[in-house]
């Protein structure tokens, strides 16, 4: 937690870079803002300075509608720095408590459920029940700021089961009631369009040149400001659009879904697939003082792929084969088993379909074949989850291709890609070696900074 007077200094300057690492809380009109609001500054007697917007929401404050704080990036700050609670949050941002219940997350989680109401105590001083009900009323009230959704509509793709339930919910959480935000906004918009904010600096050239390097055609496209591709989440099926908008620090992501039941667990998957979570430079500050050797880019971010399946396909694919030879491959999978939308577009084959074809169309030796289809097999049939470490128990699947997969599938942001060859290019022209144990764990930005200096 910054200090007061670092608070003070940062929110009377407006600082961006502090955009989500606190929040200020007005006693004198009882709402909390984020430190870059163009409100007319409070004096600061009448300021309370808050961790995380859970926080100040718990202590009755609620949230500015000039400033949004619900769309201040997700910081690490107040994510928290545990492995154990920063996983709680991304499965109960996912839906894990819409779907079920706090026993059953602490069983994925290997831990109890007091250890886990202790670190959400802790942290943001609720429980996790009361976080996650926190969560899903500003992913609402999101939706209800930037989309043209019925209210029932919202309600429903914010992970409501009935339309009372989110009413009462929403006033509680936010004093105000949807129809009050719906009234209050300041523009319409008639697509399903959200905007998706991160903490500069944001590198997009380099993640689009990635993008574009790997891209498949009818799967995925890229240009100059846009990152977009067919996705499909559960029973849910669709495309979207990511827009980078560098003035305003954010991507305007338009979507295209089928039905919009999973429609928060895929913003953030979006998400995560743009890196936006990230500070980058609290990572760098940190890689500066482990690796002095290494002169840094700043904002680069980690590539992200649609889901941890795809990402380990992708990886055995590309086994002992160039760029080039792994996308040819990739796109005859994609073209040869993957469905069509109305458009001519084609989504990724789903593990069943991989599962059930020979692969035949596939030029490559039989061994690779064989491990492409152990995969999808385990994995259509739950003998393996999205941990890819666990993966290693299959024939064919090394270091090398579990990393990649947890690396790109699940944004695991200490993978050491050491078997990777531009990453031994990169380092054999350099002349100090590098302490990477002092890296972690943020290995895999120092990856993308080795990646950085040959692609």
């Amino acid at each position: 937690m910054l200090d007061p007077q670092q608070c003070r200094s940062a929110r009377l300057a407006r600082d961006a870079r502090f955009d989500g690492r606190f929040f200020i809380a007005v006693s004198t009109t009882g709402i909390f803002c984020r430190p870059v609001c163009p409100a007319t500054l409070p004096q600061e007697r009448h300021v309370r300075y808050f961790e995380s917007a859970v926080a100040a929401a718990n202590a009755g404050f609620r949230p500015c509608l000039r400033c949004r704080p619900d769309s201040a990036p997700d910081s690490p700050a107040w994510m928290g720095s545990r492995t154990t609670l920063t996983r709680a949050i991304q499965l109960i941002d996912s839906g894990a408590l819409q779907g079920g219940n706090v026993a059953r997350l602490c069983e994925r989680l290997g831990i109890g459920e007091r250890y886990l109401r202790q670190l959400f105590q802790r942290r943001f001083g609720v429980s996790p029940k009361a976080y996650a009900l926190y969560r899903q009323c500003l992913f609402a009230k999101k939706l209800l700021h930037e989309t043209t959704l019925p209210v029932v509509e919202v309600a429903h793709a914010s992970g409501f089961s009935s339309l009372r339930r989110f009413n009462d919910a929403f006033k509680r959480q936010m004093a105000l009631t949807p129809t009050e935000i719906r009234r209050r906004r300041s523009r319409k918009s008639a697509a399903l369009t959200l905007k998706l904010a991160y903490r500069p600096p944001y590198q997009w050239e380099r993640l689009r040149h990635f993008h574009a390097l790997h891209a498949i055609e009818g799967l995925e496209w890229v240009g100059e400001h846009t990152l977009g591709r067919t996705i499909r989440h559960g029973t849910t099926t669709g495309h979207f659009e990511a827009r980078h908008d560098a003035r305003r620090h954010q991507f305007d992501v338009t979507l295209v879904l089928s039905e919009l039941d999973d429609l928060h667990a895929i913003v953030r998957r979006i998400r995560r697939m743009l890196d936006l979570d990230a500070d980058t430079q609290t990572i760098e500050a940190h890689l500066r003082q482990s690796v002095p050797a290494l002169p840094l880019a700043e904002g680069l971010r980690l590539p992200g792929s649609w889901d941890v399946f795809e990402a380990g396909i992708r990886a055995v694919l590309g086994q002992q084969v160039s760029m080039a030879a792994a996308n040819r491959l990739i796109q005859q999978l994609v073209d040869r088993l993957g469905e069509s939308d109305e458009e001519g577009r084609r989504r990724f084959p789903t593990a069943e379909a991989i599962a059930a074809s020979e692969l035949g169309f596939l030029k490559l030796p039989g061994s690779r074949r064989d491990t492409v289809r152990r995969l999808a097999v385990a994995y259509a049939g739950s003998e393996i989850d999205d941990d890819p470490q666990q993966w290693r128990s299959l024939k064919g699947i090394g270091p090398w291709t579990a990393n990649i997969a947890d690396f790109r599938g699940n944004g695991n942001p200490d993978i050491w890609l050491d078997g990777d060859v531009g990453v031994r290019r990169a380092l054999a022209a350099l002349t100090t070696p590098l302490d990477l144990a002092a890296a972690s764990p943020w290995r895999s930005y120092l990856t993308l900074q080795l990646w950085n200096r040959v692609i």
